[in-house]
């Protein structure tokens, strides 16, 4: 059974389909074990328990009632909401992979002393925007 995983609700099914499947094996050890870049699904699987799926927000907003956007934007627009950390051994290295695979640079490699000892992080955005943080400690 899986406890708890990430699913992201994605507009550009294939480029989100293309930077997962490119850059989760690398950086987790993930395996894409359902999904083509049709869509509507895929998820990969770290040692039998999901790591991440992609669904097509389309379909999900079809079934659940939301279709339709709201004519405001919330308030909480301006900033992230949420964003996908992803531990690895070398935070360049990672970052280099993410940007090669289409991802968008935020702020590269960078040692956070104020944050924890020894920790480094780099942020970047996926094909949609979604804000990445890749740390070592």
């Amino acid at each position: 059974m899986d406890a708890l995983y990430h699913r992201l609700l994605v507009a550009d099914f294939p480029a989100c389909y293309r930077f997962y499947r490119s850059v989760l094996t690398p950086l987790t050890g993930a395996a894409l074990v359902k999904g083509t870049p049709d869509g509507p699904y895929a998820t990969w699987d770290l040692d039998g328990q999901a790591v991440l799926s992609l669904f097509d927000r389309g379909l999900l907003a079809a079934a659940v009632g939301t279709a339709a956007p709201p004519a405001e934007p919330p308030a909480s627009a301006a900033q992230d909401d949420t964003m996908l950390v992803f531990r690895v051994e070398d935070v360049g290295q990672a970052f280099d992979l993410c940007l090669r695979h289409g991802a968008g640079p935020v702020v590269g490699p960078t040692d956070r002393p104020e944050w924890g000892p020894g920790l480094r992080t780099a942020h970047l955005r996926d094909p949609e925007g979604r804000l990445i943080e890749l740390q070592s400690y």
